[in-house]
């Protein structure tokens, strides 16, 4: 399976988490718009369809990568 480089990841994930706050807040079109946006972009990147599956992925592939770059410790 092809997965995103983690650093191409991590910036929509911040971007959908953070408009989730914010249109939690204030409920605005322009907010709705925006995440409507970035939850299509993290979706096409991930290969899915929604966005709490998107922001599962995404997530679980940066902690993979994290943990491929840093050899456990014995």
């Amino acid at each position: 399976m092809i997965t995103a480089h983690p650093p191409l990841l991590r910036e929509p994930v911040e971007r959908c988490e953070t408009l989730r706050h914010r249109l939690a807040a204030d409920n605005s079109p322009e907010t709705t718009r925006r995440l409507d946006d970035a939850a299509y972009t993290l979706c096409v990147i991930t290969a899915t369809r929604q966005l709490d599956t998107a922001l599962f992925v995404a997530r679980r592939q940066i902690a993979e990568a994290m943990r491929q770059e840093q050899p456990l410790r014995h």
